[in-house]
């Protein structure tokens, strides 16, 4: 049974509604205002609106006999759950679906559901649709029509990668093109194969942000940044790093432009419009820029122009896609066309739709992963979620979909905290281990290899410190080797492994052949100790990878002793692949 339809929704800026109750069966409602669900809730009317909202409706469950669950296609961006004033679950990220069981023993007849959201920034709610049902029917709501068939194929060195996401303003004290083309070697050293400069145009000055202005308010998308150097200066990075073996992508701001942009200027009917015909922001929280309307043809023609120009013209190698699900998906996959007649590229999409692999994206945002990572650390979630991430992400995404790992990037650094301060330095290293094995493709923001603590802000100068963090640097050299030689983390089978602590202790493997690597992660703060069922296949002797020690398998067991958020690689006693 669907529960599309008309909600009731009430804002809850100073975040009061747990202590008064707002959850309880019973409670009165008759103030909160009428909403259709699924929506965003910037359609609500809402001047601005970011923070914690509550939704609210009755269910009639009338078949109490069955085993029942309440299933999500997709909450922006956590969610708790309330049956008849009765917690039914809490669920942690960004668009990803989820369910819930309903408790066994009710009395059928009408139920009072409610849903709290926290959102973390631009439009959010309960945006796609709810459904309760029988458990049976459970893998029906969660698979797609996508799950069927094949993501679009992608180039070795796009499978392969390890992407490096650079903040010009924060990398150097110059913060500049030549700075970064200086420290290109670094970069190589390091193993990293893409790099990904955030946008790299001039930002707009109406209605700007801070002192520098949002990187992500365009005013020209076929200039560069004077803060950044000249475009000569440009097309100089992009050789020298293809001459270092790596690529180069960079941002591309196809959603909105800044207020005093080229595109609003010359063209005021390409953008959104209000019923008093004037140019809106994409969300109240976004005000320094323009939302665009791909309604119209012209401005789908300028754009694709535009990304082959800097593809062809000036020899970069895709792009990562800012806000793509906010754009139309018809748009992308004619662009990826057109982009393909000129050569191989990267297409990373900032979202999680399943229909992003069919034809236009080789990447998208794996958010579920990140979003539980300070749950599990911090004891509230088992492990056991990433299994039920990667069963997920089966049941909604094309064959072979290529998901973007992280542990933090711009957006997360800023808006929630950097993965050294949120996670702890250990649990940092712990996270970006997971990053550089889980199935997919992992993302270094820059920083991360030197251990930053500071919030790198989108609006103002900050500076990396690169003075600190050795250990950082050299964990992160040694998982771009692991993942270089051993062809398992790179598109090998996942392979699930039981240990004896599944709550806290994190084990998997990952698997080509008889190319075996074993992860165990300790995701609790306090030492472990774990016998690991190590997968039919090798046996005697493994080496565990950073520390070089053997390690014995015995009656197809590994016995594991983890200190707090502690990390151990196994790969096969014999020597490693590339040496």
């Amino acid at each position: 049974m669907s529960l599309q339809g008309e909600w009731v929704f009430k804002i809850d800026s100073l975040d009061n509604g747990m202590a008064e109750g707002w959850f309880r069966a019973g409670a009165d409602r008759s103030s909160w205002a009428s909403v259709h669900v699924p929506d965003y809730w910037d359609r609500y009317n809402l001047e601005e609106y970011d923070g914690v909202g509550w939704f609210a409706t009755t269910v009639s469950i009338e078949d109490t006999s069955a085993e029942m669950i309440l299933f999500f296609a997709g909450v922006d961006d956590d969610a708790d759950v309330w049956l008849d004033g009765q917690k039914i679950g809490s669920h942690v990220g960004y668009s990803e679906p989820f369910h819930f069981e309903i408790p066994k023993g009710l009395k059928p007849g009408e139920k009072e559901l409610v849903v709290r959201v926290s959102d973390h920034s631009g439009p959010g709610g309960i945006y796609k649709p709810v459904y309760v049902g029988p458990a049976a029917r459970l893998m029906e709501l969660y698979k797609s029509k996508y799950s069927e068939i094949n993501a679009r194929p992608s180039e070795e060195w796009v499978r392969d990668a390890v992407i490096y996401e650079v903040y010009l303003r924060s990398f150097s004290r110059e913060g500049s093109f030549k700075a970064l083309e200086k420290r290109l070697p670094e970069l190589k050293s390091l193993g990293v194969s893409v790099l990904w400069l955030m946008p790299i145009h001039p930002v707009g000055d109406l209605n700007r942000k801070g002192t520098l202005g949002s990187p992500y308010s365009i005013q020209d998308y076929y200039a560069v940044n004077p803060e950044f150097g000249t475009l000569d200066d440009f097309k100089s990075l992009v050789a020298a790093t293809h001459s270092h073996g790596m690529k180069i992508i960079i941002d591309l701001v196809a959603n909105h432009t800044s207020w005093d942009s080229k595109v609003l200027m010359e063209h005021t009917d390409w953008f959104t419009t209000n019923e008093r015909s004037a140019v809106v922001s994409p969300n109240a929280d976004w005000n320094d820029v323009a939302d665009l309307n791909y309604d119209h043809h012209e401005l789908r023609k300028y754009m694709i122009a535009m990304m082959k120009y800097w593809v062809e013209k000036v020899g970069i190698d895709g792009y990562r896609c800012d806000v793509a699900e906010l754009v139309p998906t018809e748009f992308w996959n004619r662009a990826r066309k057109e982009l393909d007649k000129i050569k191989p590229v990267l297409m990373l999409s900032e979202g999680s739709l399943p229909e992003h692999h069919v034809e236009a994206f080789d990447l998208t945002y794996s958010w579920s992963v990140y979003d539980v990572l300070g749950k599990i650390i911090n004891g509230t979630t088992p492990v056991s979620v990433f299994d039920d991430i990667l069963r997920t992400e089966a049941y909604q995404f094309p064959k072979g979909s290529l998901r973007l790992r992280f542990n933090t990037n711009h957006d997360k650094n800023v808006w929630d905290s950097p993965a050294v301060s949120k996670f702890s330095a250990e649990g940092a290293k712990a996270t970006a281990v997971l990053a550089f094995t889980f199935p997919g493709v992992p993302l270094v923001y820059n920083g991360e290899e030197a251990g930053n603590d500071k919030r790198l802000s989108l609006f103002e100068r900050v500076d990396i410190d690169w003075s600190k963090g050795s250990a950082f640097r050299s964990l992160y050299e040694s998982l771009a080797h692991l993942r270089e030689e051993h062809r398992s983390l790179r598109g090998g089978e996942y392979v699930a492994v039981r240990n004896s602590d599944g709550q806290k202790v994190y084990s998997f493997g990952r698997s080509s052949g008889d190319d075996l690597v074993l992860v165990v992660i300790n995701f609790s703060r306090e030492t472990r100790s774990v016998s690991v069922e190590v997968p039919a296949g090798p046996t005697g002797e493994m080496k565990e990878y950073f520390t070089k020690s053997s390690a014995t398998v015995k009656d197809g067991k590994l016995n594991v002793e983890l200190e707090g958020l502690e990390f151990r690689v196994f790969v096969p006693a014999k020597a490693r692949q590339g040496e």
